[in-house]
C-alpha cells in the first residue's frame, strides 16, 4: 500500500441539489475519521468465561473531526448554518487513492478561535446518521 498525503484527505459538503454536488470545506489543516461499532455482548454461562459478541450486532457509526483556518467559503457558511439549525446534511470524505465515504451526518460541534496576531481558526465534529456508502 502506498503512502498517501494528508493534504488529499478532504471533507466535502453537499449542496442538497439534484444532481448532488459536493464542495470541499476550505482551509482544513487536519482531518480525522473514526469507524466504530458498539458490540452486543451475548456472553452466557456456556461461554467458559470468554466474552462473546453477536455477529453484525450493535451500532455502527462514523465520526469525523477536523480543524482549519477560516476562509469564508460557501462550504464553511453552510457548515455554520447546519451547526445553528441542528439539521443533518450529506457529506463526503475523499482520499488520495480515490476511495470515498459518503453519508448523512450531523454537525455536532463547531468552534471558532483566534489569537490577537493570528488567523481565525475552527474545529468541527460530525456524527453519522444512517448508513455510510463506500465509493
Amino acid at each position: 500500500m502506498a503512502i498517501e498525503s494528508g493534504a488529499a484527505f478532504l471533507l466535502k459538503i453537499s449542496d442538497g441539489g439534484s444532481p448532488e454536488v459536493f464542495s470541499t470545506v476550505a482551509g482544513m489543516r487536519t482531518t480525522q475519521l473514526s469507524l466504530a461499532t458498539d458490540p452486543v455482548v451475548v456472553t452466557n454461562k456456556g461461554s467458559d468465561g470468554w466474552r462473546e459478541l453477536l455477529p453484525t450486532g450493535g451500532t455502527r457509526s462514523v465520526s469525523i473531526s477536523g480543524a482549519g483556518v477560516f476562509t469564508g467559503s460557501a462550504a464553511e457558511t453552510r457548515l455554520q448554518q447546519r451547526a445553528l439549525s441542528g439539521l443533518v446534511d450529506r457529506y463526503e470524505v475523499s482520499f488520495e487513492s480515490g476511495e470515498r465515504l459518503r453519508g448523512t451526518f450531523q454537525l455536532t460541534r463547531l468552534d471558532y478561535s483566534g489569537d490577537f496576531n493570528g488567523e481565525r481558526s475552527y474545529t468541527l465534529a460530525l456524527e453519522s446518521s444512517g448508513a455510510i456508502e463506500t465509493l
